[in-house]
């Protein structure tokens, strides 16, 4: 599977409509949750049969107005949600087991179709919505060709508010597989702050820090918002003008660790990462935003998905004393955070720290590939299958360039 998104282009009554559609989506959600507390929803197929139910239902005419199938796909959501938590407490996890609750309105939102409610022109240039909130046609703006894929591979289609439009994501049953040529190397990676990551050979790769270098701008549109009246007109604007800056960097961001990921996985025949538990890191308030700045996840999310894609395995290793050990003799030698340089008194081996810390990684990968050959760790963990990842494949045409409007 891989998606391809587009921008929509269309009038403000349009897009009204669309939020509509966005509001239903999130209602029937949010009523599936409810039902599965009263006791009314106990499965899947229940799940399905209460969106019937809600269309039937004389109180909440605008449910029948969204897509049968749509609102089949926001239960699915629901009922994910409700999955999640039993396997939660069936695996006794420590602390909170994620119980499922009603979603809220915020600006990054989405409606989700599957193979009804929508329609695509024949130069696949326009997007148009048959259900009932019948928001029109939409012009389609990006670098994707649909003409590759039959209308028989479009499994879904998403609609994604954010601060800076609207988006199609379109989901098609295809498997991107490409060719690569053996390079007979083998790499560890590990990661950092001051570096982004360091490998086994020795290289670093600078920390790009898109967020340290926005912050002062963000700052200032934070306050901006702070100080506008709630529910006015210049609220709205302060708070888009502030989600369009977070959208800059995050986008910034994912473009540099993909282009990352791909350069790592082309050059490299086996790729060995640690098993970083970033949700727990993240809990350390003194390192949380840098941590979140550098973009681990996400990086092994594009090295597991480039892996499958390629065909290089990526092993995810234990990080327990990758950085203490030496990678000459095996010996423990305790450092502190702040000794960048591993010494090891037994061997009188001498490296950086991030250097031997990579050396281990590659070589616990090693010993793990052994053991279980044809194994490998490549599972991308996402809620949504459908926001996994967009695809970057540079062989397909583009579009010509959208005309600024004035």
């Amino acid at each position: 599977m891989i998606v391809y998104e587009s921008k929509l282009e269309g009038t403000q009554s349009q897009y009204g409509q669309l939020d509509a559609a966005i509001r239903t989506g999130r209602f029937v959600r949010n009523s599936m949750i409810r039902a599965w507390i009263d006791g009314q929803i106990n499965s899947r197929n229940d799940a399905y049969k209460y969106c019937k139910v809600l269309a039937d239902n004389p109180e909440f005419p605008w449910a029948k107005q969204l897509n049968s199938m749509a609102r089949q796909a926001h239960a699915e959501r629901a009922w994910a949600a409700i999955e999640r938590f039993y396997r939660n407490c069936q695996a006794k996890i420590p602390e909170k087991k994620g119980f499922p609750k009603f979603k809220k309105y915020q600006v990054r939102d989405s409606v989700e179709y599957k193979t009804s409610g929508w329609q695509l022109s024949e130069d696949r240039r326009y997007l148009s919505f048959t259900d009932g909130f019948k928001a029109g046609n939409f012009k389609l703006w990006g670098s994707r060709n649909l003409h590759y894929y039959q209308l028989n591979q479009i499994k879904r289609v998403r609609v994604v508010r954010r601060h800076d439009g609207y988006y199609a994501q379109f989901l098609i049953d295809y498997k991107r597989e490409e060719n690569k040529e053996l390079t007979g190397s083998q790499i560890g990676l590990d990661v950092g702050l001051n570096h982004f990551l360091t490998d086994s050979f020795g290289n670093k790769v600078d920390n790009p820090r898109f967020f340290r270098k926005d912050e002062r701008k963000i700052k200032r549109l934070q306050r901006r918002l702070s100080k506008t009246k709630k529910g006015s007109k210049n609220r709205a604007k302060a708070r888009n003008k502030l989600g369009r800056a977070h959208l800059k960097v995050s986008r910034r961001r994912n473009d540099w660790v993909c282009k990352l990921a791909q350069r790592v996985i082309q050059s490299n025949d086996l790729v060995a990462i640690e098993n970083l538990k970033v949700r727990n890191l993240v809990k350390n308030h003194c390192l949380a935003k840098s941590i979140s700045d550098a973009a681990w996840y996400r990086f092994r999310e594009w090295l597991e998905y480039f892996g499958v894609v390629y065909g290089v395995p990526v092993i995810a290793v234990n990080p327990s004393y990758t950085s203490q050990n030496c990678s000459n003799c095996g010996q423990k030698v305790v450092k502190t955070l702040s000794t960048r340089t591993h010494k090891c008194p037994h061997c009188g081996y001498i490296a950086d720290r991030d250097e031997n810390a990579a050396i281990n990684i590659l070589k616990s990968a090693l010993k793990e590939w052994s053991t279980t050959v044809g194994r490998t760790e490549c599972q991308v963990s996402r809620e949504i299958p459908l926001c996994l990842v967009l695809e970057t494949d540079k062989s397909k045409g583009t579009q010509r360039k959208r005309k600024s409007k004035k």
